[in-house]
């Protein structure tokens, strides 16, 4: 039978999930720039919107995850 995850393995797991999310985010806006003729600093413009932006949307999703286990009484 499966164990359920500990505090430690569950916010390990997070974390990674967090961080592809993030990265995700921050390597799209470039990629998309590619299909024209971008500059660097234009590369370089996407990319810093596109990590500010994941962090935005990062910080709306753990609010979010936040009010779901507020009210569900974790163990």
């Amino acid at each position: 039978m499966v164990e359920p995850m500990n505090r430690e393995e569950r916010d390990a797991g997070n974390r990674k999930i967090q961080i592809g999310f993030l990265l995700l985010v921050t390597v799209s806006p470039p990629l998309m720039l590619q299909l024209g003729d971008p500059t660097l600093t234009q590369i370089a413009a996407a990319t810093a919107v596109g990590f500010v932006l994941g962090l935005v949307f990062l910080q709306y999703l753990r609010g979010l995850a936040g009010e779901f286990s507020a009210g569900r009484g974790r163990r």
